[in-house]
């Protein structure tokens, strides 16, 4: 396994694969892998020949007094955690390396990114859309891989990717949970064992949702009982909760006719926890 810390070092590698005839998959990351990830890693490695897995701590996309400094970090865990999983190559920069002095130039798609999670992270998606746009122009992947969890997220890609014409297929992977259903993520570590227990309200919630969309229910009322759900959790202090066309992520009244998704973001102490659920009537 190959670690590039430079631009110029990627990109020699991955002009040399495809001069071999050899497809390249990106799984992008902020580091601190755990089991979603290396579920990504498998996906891609299944969509082409080569897999290179990105490790950086985007400082675009976290805003004033969010967990940027104490955001967890171990690239040697990572490192081996990727070299046991069969990735050809981990691209590993510095910011400076991402983001030169005097860089000026974002991108960002102007509705998606101001909705949902938007609205509670001002400039968030701003920050996600421009650095991986950077990684597709840096590493050229004929497919990108990204998790269900961060829905908006990879709703955002797909509408970046189609409305820029690149070149890239975009996977989207199912949420990887634990055993309790609570959603993967770098942030759980960084729970209480109290709001770590509490947590798993948000799974059970999104749990009898799916059940109760099946029963003509209609979104506002859906909405309206997953809210009051989490919302009785002492510990857990909502942030969000939305039901969208699983598609276009447009609001949706009266009774489910179509695939929609629910969207949560719960505070529990100082971690922002998202999760999400595709349900159908």
């Amino acid at each position: 396994m190959q670690v590039f810390t430079t631009k110029a070092a990627v990109r020699d590698s991955v002009r040399a694969w495809r001069a071999a005839g050899q497809s390249v998959a990106l799984v992008p990351t902020m580091g601190y892998l755990h089991r979603g990830h290396m579920a990504l890693v498998e996906r891609a490695k299944t969509q082409a020949q080569r897999v290179v897995t990105s490790i950086f701590v985007n400082p675009l996309q976290f805003g004033p007094g969010e967990d940027l400094a104490t955001y967890p970090r171990d690239a040697d865990r990572d490192l081996a955690m990727l070299r046991d999983a069969g990735v050809d190559g981990v691209f590993l920069p510095s910011v400076e390396e991402v983001y030169p002095p005097g860089a000026q130039t974002i991108v960002e798609t102007t509705e998606l990114a101001k909705m949902l999670i938007g609205k509670l992270r001002p400039g968030h998606f701003r920050g996600v859309t421009t650095v991986v746009t950077k990684l597709f122009n840096i590493v050229q992947p004929d497919t990108a891989v990204f998790g269900e969890k961060d829905y908006q997220q990879l709703c955002i890609i797909r509408q970046m990717v189609r409305d820029l014409d690149m070149p890239i297929r975009i996977e989207g992977v199912p949420t990887v949970r634990e055993e309790d259903g609570l959603a993967l993520s770098s942030r759980n570590v960084r729970l209480t064992p109290e709001d770590r227990a509490a947590s798993v309200i948000l799974s059970q919630s999104l749990f009898a949702a799916e059940e109760m969309a099946k029963t003509g229910i209609t979104a506002s009322r859906l909405r309206a009982w997953v809210a009051a759900n989490i919302g009785a959790n002492p510990r857990a202090d909502l942030q969000s909760a939305d039901i969208r066309d699983a598609g276009t992520l447009t609001t949706i009244s009266g009774p489910l006719q179509r695939p929609a998704v629910i969207l949560l973001a719960v505070r529990f102490g100082k971690v922002l926890l998202i999760d999400q659920r595709v349900v159908t009537p």
